[in-house]
């Protein structure tokens, strides 16, 4: 997209993808390959049609950018084992961290929350591969007959943002809740977050759904919100534009239509700052630039792509 809003022609080559108008399935994530600038390489996160229903895959590609731009060489290199969705919950964020492996989220498609407890299955899982889709060997599953290898973590609902600490290198998450309970995590191998027996909400009738907040062996939440904000995209800002935010975690809410910040000391949060309310938009992603901006993802029928930098900088470009 150019600065005037010019998009390009439709990248050709994707895969078949499992849409429903009006709901969640679709293609739900894109990141680029830490050598992307040599090798044009991005994986992406969509729904892949299945059964009566769809499943969250991954897919590695090399984005040719020409006219028409084109995907080549694509291969799905991840698909989730265990039932299939149909209208929500698919999770479908991609990260690769600094070792080159990949962090995707799977939901527990709405329908199959259970399956979020079953190590036998990737819903409601936080799963790590290497670039070609297979379970590293330091996974902390890999050797377990009863589990799939590339599970990382587990229990939780529908996670839609990952980012890592950049001073402590630790991979956080937030996931949504039902009807309240959205939950920051900090995510360790092996660990287990507690969703559906543990949690903060309730059912959307208003039903009670968890054994209790608490249980041995299950995770706390560093933060989680009553009524629900609807987490979506997630970023720590390390620019120098907003030298005040500096450390600061940034996330988007659709539900809560604004953009979201966290200070933090140390892995608590200290203080929240909600701001662009008077935007009215779902916020769907965000990102820091390489200037220090900060660029959002709306989620409106219209969606936007937003550049956000200091009113001092805007007034003097004008």
């Amino acid at each position: 997209m150019t600065r005037e809003g010019a998009l390009s022609r439709p990248v050709e080559g994707l895969p078949v993808v499992y849409a429903i108008t009006g709901r969640q399935p679709g293609l739900l994530d894109v990141a680029l390959d830490r050598g992307y600038a040599h090798n044009r390489t991005i994986y992406f996160c969509y729904v892949e049609p299945v059964d009566d229903g769809g499943r969250t895959a991954v897919a590695r590609a090399r984005l040719v950018d020409e006219e028409p731009p084109r995907l080549d060489q694509l291969r799905t290199i991840f698909r989730a084992h265990g039932p299939a969705g149909v209208e929500a919950n698919f999770g479908c964020r991609i990260l690769q961290a600094a070792d080159g492996n990949l962090f995707v989220t799977v939901g527990d498609y709405f329908d199959h929350w259970h399956e979020a407890q079953n190590l036998g299955s990737h819903l409601g899982k936080i799963i790590r591969i290497d670039p070609d889709g297979l379970a590293p060997p330091d996974n902390p599953f890999r050797n377990r007959p009863d589990a799939q290898p590339e599970i990382w973590s587990y229990g939780h609902r529908n996670p839609q943002g990952l980012a890592i600490h950049p001073d402590t290198s630790k991979l956080w998450s937030h996931e949504h809740g039902p009807r309240g309970g959205d939950e920051i995590n900090i995510i360790e191998p092996a660990k287990n977050y507690g969703w559906p027996v543990i949690g903060y909400g309730t059912g959307y009738g208003g039903a009670k759904l968890h054994d209790s907040t608490h249980r041995e062996g299950m995770e706390q939440p560093i933060k989680y919100w009553e009524p629900s904000i609807a987490p979506s995209g997630m970023a720590f800002y390390e620019g120098e534009l907003f030298p005040a935010w500096k450390g600061s975690l940034f996330l988007g809410a659709l539900a809560g239509r604004m953009l979201v910040r966290l200070e933090l000391h140390g892995e608590r949060v200290v203080n929240e700052e909600h701001l662009l309310r008077d935007l009215n938009e779902r916020i769907r992603d965000v990102r820091q630039g390489p200037d220090g901006a900060l660029w959002l993802l709306t989620g409106n029928r219209a969606g936007r792509i937003l550049r956000v930098s200091p009113a001092s900088q805007f007034q003097a470009r004008r």
